[in-house]
């Protein structure tokens, strides 16, 4: 079998990440900066581990050279995907991760030529960001001659995970973004709609979503919108800390007191709710002749969904060795999503 590492196990979707592989009968090495948060994860699971940081670059490419996949789920990835992904490349490491960052990905793209030189894969997003939506994307987008416009209806989280709520503030002043022709541009008017999913029509607004990077790739299309019924608490969450955005952003002290805030009262969602919590997610193409496709998904929660979804990664590119920088749909195919347990793809819903 082949050989992988695990970087950022020990945080919440980095232990599920863990043990989903464990179950499987991977054993991949745990790597990540703290040994008194890896050690115990790697001794609970019997499985061999590696204290490492990003920092130094040639322990991390010297490292990486006993691997032939890092799986990267140590977040936020815009301080820690560029210098991973470019030991990747200088190793010749496959490179796959969980981030849900537009920069990210629109970063990682640029490594494409790189990648194909050093015959590996770049592939972000092989969690619940962004299979399920890229998956569904290209396959809407094949019912259509030439799409010119992609809307995406998403609900995902039961709870925010520490990792992802961090990621959520890192982001914040990036604003709402669509994609149109072809270009990321800030949202102008923000469009209140009705989207109907599977299980029922919900109340939605535009929201700034890895697909409008992911799904440009996947499909060619040059019209995206991300719609999520996602209320605004943000600034009822620095409330309770006693910030401001402003504060958040421009202060250390105060953006050190929110992250340990984070890390002592948000904990993500408990083994109940990662076994029942449902998400669902639709998608509508629109080409200029006025044809129309619609699809829609309902799968498991977003985070046990990651952890499934993200080792069947692993797996999949041990299968058929890809190259290049490449999304997962373009990688697995629009319907791997279908080999993920309890998900369900629907034509029609009434």
């Amino acid at each position: 079998m082949k050989s992988w590492m695990l970087y950022g196990a020990y945080g919440y979707t980095g232990s599920l990440i863990a043990q989903e592989a464990k179950d499987r009968g991977h054993s991949p090495v745990l790597a990540g900066r703290s040994a008194n948060k890896l050690i115990p994860l790697a001794e609970r699971l019997n499985l061999d581990y590696i204290i490492l940081d990003l920092e130094n670059e040639n322990d991390l490419i010297n490292t990486l050279e006993e691997f032939d996949l890092v799986f990267h789920a140590a977040g936020p990835f815009k301080y820690t995907s560029a210098p991973m992904v470019k030991a990747c490349l200088k190793s010749s490491t496959n490179y796959v991760d969980i981030t849900g960052e537009i920069p990210v990905f629109e970063q990682n793209f640029e490594y494409n030529t790189q990648a194909k030189d050093n015959e590996i894969a770049i592939i972000s997003g092989v969690g619940f960001d962004v299979v399920p939506t890229d998956c569904l994307a290209k396959y809407v987008s094949e019912k259509v001659v030439e799409p010119t416009s992609l809307d995406l209806g998403i609900t995902a989280m039961s709870n925010p995970s520490p990792g992802t709520l961090k990621t959520m503030l890192e982001h914040y002043n990036i604003g709402q973004l669509v994609r149109r022709n072809g270009k990321l541009i800030p949202l102008e008017n923000e469009e209140i709609r009705k989207i109907k999913f599977s299980d029922k029509e919900r109340i939605v607004r535009p929201v700034t979503w890895g697909d409008l990077s992911t799904a440009y790739r996947t499909t060619g299309i040059p019209n995206i919108t991300t719609y999520f019924p996602l209320p605004k608490k943000f600034n009822n969450l620095l409330g309770s800390v006693g910030i401001s955005p402003e504060e958040m952003f421009e202060d250390k002290e105060s953006k050190r007191k929110l992250e340990k805030w984070i890390e002592e009262n948000i904990h993500g969602p408990d083994e109940f709710k990662r076994n029942t919590f449902r998400c669902y997610i639709s998608a509508s193409v629109y080409n200029n002749d006025g044809e129309e496709a619609h699809g829609w998904l309902e799968t498991m929660e977003s985070y046990h969904f990651t952890a499934v979804a993200g080792v069947q990664s692993v797996e999949k590119v041990f299968d058929i060795a890809p190259i290049g920088a490449l999304t997962p749909a373009l990688t697995f195919g629009a319907d791997f999503i279908l080999e993920i347990p309890e998900t369900k793809r629907f034509d029609s819903i009434n």
